[in-house]
């Protein structure tokens, strides 16, 4: 089930999510701020894992070394689940780097399905080619632990602006990344697939000649000229 919700929203893009949201009355499910990182970022889709930061402390927080117990952040890199998104959420950080060209490749051999976080990324340059979806804020040099440290994985965070639940569905494109609760999935993704074919009758009226105040929203009229559109296979 939650596949076939995955490949559904898929087709669906975050404006319509937004809308989607909003006629049910969400309004803050979309985050602020972030930008995709590479062409893979393009179209991003999966239930959220979640990673939390709060700031370093000089007695926690140093250079790695061999043998040290894996912290929350090297846990959630090899237990993010394949197709999920890890969602790392930092308080808007911005002077460090939440993960780096390593890790990402890592996550690109375990097949996560992306990475959004409200902080920074480094490495930029390789992990836009890598084949990996990543949304961030910025690039920059140094490493997570100058001023973050990880604490706890799979518990509700807040990133870029809206509230993550661990197994909510992030959806993500060119217009940024936005939130649906999990339980609102397999709705919004059924009638967000309807208003993408309904806006593309509008906008192919539109194209022939139409007024937007005639054809958008559809009146009555309009939607039954839809219906036949659609039983007519939808032509060009």
């Amino acid at each position: 089930m939650q596949g076939e919700i995955v490949e559904q929203l898929r087709q669906v893009s975050t404006a319509t999510v937004t809308m989607q949201l909003l006629k049910r009355g969400f309004r803050t499910g979309a985050m602020t701020g972030l930008k995709p990182w590479g062409a893979d970022a393009a179209r991003m889709v999966g239930p959220a894992y979640t990673l939390r930061y709060i700031p370093a402390r000089e007695d926690l927080c140093g250079a790695p070394k061999p043998g040290e117990p894996p912290t929350a952040q090297r846990l959630a890199i090899e237990e993010c689940p394949p197709g999920h998104i890890l969602v790392m959420a930092t308080d808007g950080e911005q002077r460090c780097g939440t993960i780096g060209d390593i890790l990402a490749e890592r996550l690109v051999v375990r097949k996560v399905g992306g990475v959004v976080t409200d902080g920074a990324i480094r490495d930029a340059g390789v992990i836009a080619g890598i084949g990996l979806a990543v949304y961030a804020t910025a690039a920059v040099a140094p490493a997570s632990m100058n001023y973050l440290h990880p604490v706890e994985v799979q518990r509700p965070v807040g990133c870029a602006g809206a509230a993550v639940f661990p197994g909510d569905m992030i959806v993500a494109d060119a217009d940024g990344v936005v939130v649906i609760p999990q339980h609102l999935a397999a709705e919004i993704a059924r009638d967000g697939l309807e208003q993408e074919r309904v806006e593309r009758f509008v906008a192919r009226e539109v194209r022939r000649g139409r007024s937007t105040l005639e054809v958008y929203p559809p009146s009555d009229a309009v939607k039954a000229e839809y219906r036949r559109w659609v039983e007519a296979g939808e032509p060009a």
